[in-house]
């Protein structure tokens, strides 16, 4: 039997999957319903994104999400904390990627572990 800490030990978070990188960029700007930290998918265009104030690619190719610029001495809970996203969020961000095959921005290749 298991207990609830083992029922209940799992971390929900959401994909919001968009036609362009452009339709990702306007909807975490006006749907409430894009929270701080969640995913953003683009198929076609490659990218993986998290959602904040201004939506960044963890992928290669960003699309019209921003770009990251770690500083060289940041680390990569450090550069989430400068985000204000969790760095487990740009971590499922960078694994969703992965899975899809998508190349990751090489900013953060340096930051991550293989």
């Amino acid at each position: 039997m298991l207990s609830d800490s083992e029922r209940f030990a799992f971390v929900p978070y959401r994909v919001h999957v968009f036609e362009t990188s452009g339709n990702a960029y306007d909807g975490v700007q006006t749907d409430d319903r894009i929270a701080t930290g969640d995913l953003l998918l683009v198929m076609d265009e490659g990218v993986v994104g998290v959602a904040m104030t201004w939506p960044f690619a963890v992928t290669a190719e960003a699309g019209h999400l921003h770009q990251v610029a770690p500083k060289r001495e940041d680390t990569f809970d450090q550069l989430a904390t400068s985000l204000g996203v969790e760095p487990a969020a740009m971590m499922r961000a960078i694994s969703l990627a992965r899975q899809l095959g998508f190349a990751i921005e090489p900013a953060l290749l340096s930051l991550t572990a293989p």
